[in-house]
């Protein structure tokens, strides 16, 4: 699912996912990285739901060429 909020004339792009494995989280960091694209920003976001007993919780920044991606995992 995709959240498009603009606030205070400030866009946030916000893709909210399910874990499901390395792959499909790379495809979600893929797919918001063309969303920053499509709108011109240089900032997005991404919330990880994992249902796994031994998850990794926590935020990270992952950059992206000229693109910064904040990543939680709840």
């Amino acid at each position: 699912m995709d959240v498009v909020v603009d606030y205070l004339g400030e866009r946030f792009i916000i893709e909210l996912k399910i874990w499901r494995g390395d792959s499909y989280n790379s495809r979600g960091e893929k797919q918001l990285s063309d969303y920053l694209d499509y709108f011109h920003l240089k900032k997005g976001y991404m919330l990880s739901y994992n249902f796994n007993q031994k998850k990794e919780i926590g935020v990270k920044k992952i950059h992206l060429g000229n693109r910064v991606l904040v990543e939680a995992v709840v």
